[in-house]
């Protein structure tokens, strides 16, 4: 597996939209067998609310708000529930071959391998995490991290968040209350629920990196031209983002 660092500055100078259509690019290279399965840790540089694929945006976001405060409300090739990513949010991408792993076809075996994976590594660093629900990462009962994946022909993406120096108060103010909850949950709002955990992003990129045994670094530059493309073909149409 390859590692791209993201979290120095490279020779790319991503704004949110790019980083959307980095992770796509990250799994249509593999699939286009331009490059394989990749590891990418990295942050937004200011705040953004990222909706799901298949998110109803009135029902997950405070859209006057966002617009109040020039938050920009983008949405991800991934499933799930609407995030905001943001500095202090650290984000994770994987692409990982379903042909070399089969098992990974499964979603509930995909989850299990992922975030077995990443709780091991947050573990190292964070005493008591654990994995609550599906794809949740939970310290002392309040959520640290949120995951989700797109499953194409021969490869899957799997991204998520570790929130360790977040404003949590742009959670609170820009997402509404969940019309989806876990059980652990219990009802809470968002500004009760979530929580930063004491890790450093570069410690824990390190970590991840050895649990996923990702060995090679390689420059982001490569993927710059189909990045390119498809932020061209689907992060700068507008009605990809409010489709729903």
């Amino acid at each position: 597996m390859k590692y791209i660092n993201a979290l120095n500055r490279d020779a790319l100078d991503l704004v949110a939209r790019d980083q959307l259509a980095f992770d796509e690019a990250m799994l249509m290279a593999a699939e286009n067998a331009s490059q394989g399965e990749a590891l990418r840790v990295w942050e937004f540089e200011v705040p953004a609310v990222i909706a799901g694929r298949s998110t109803r945006l009135e029902q997950e976001i405070d859209l006057t708000y966002c617009e109040h405060l020039g938050i920009e409300v983008l949405r991800r090739c991934s499933g799930g529930a609407s995030v905001v990513g943001g500095p202090g949010c650290l984000m994770y991408s994987i692409v990982l071959s379903m042909s070399q792993n089969p098992n990974l076809r499964k979603i509930d075996r995909a989850h299990q391998y992922v975030m077995s994976r990443v709780l091991n590594a947050l573990s190292e660093h964070v005493p008591d995490v654990e994995l609550c629900g599906i794809c949740d990462l939970a310290w002392k009962g309040k959520k640290c991290s949120g995951n989700s994946l797109r499953v194409h022909r021969d490869h899957l993406l799997y991204h998520g968040t570790i929130l360790y120096n977040f404003d949590l108060r742009f959670l609170h103010r820009c997402l509404k209350f969940a019309p989806r909850q876990p059980e652990y949950r219990q009802g809470r709002d968002h500004i009760d629920f979530v929580t930063n955990v004491p890790v450093d992003p570069y410690d824990f990129a390190k970590s991840l990196r050895i649990h996923f045994g990702a060995e090679t670094s390689v420059d982001s530059t490569v993927y710059a031209s189909l990045m390119r493309q498809i932020r061209h073909d689907r992060y700068d149409c507008e009605n990809w983002h409010k489709r729903h």
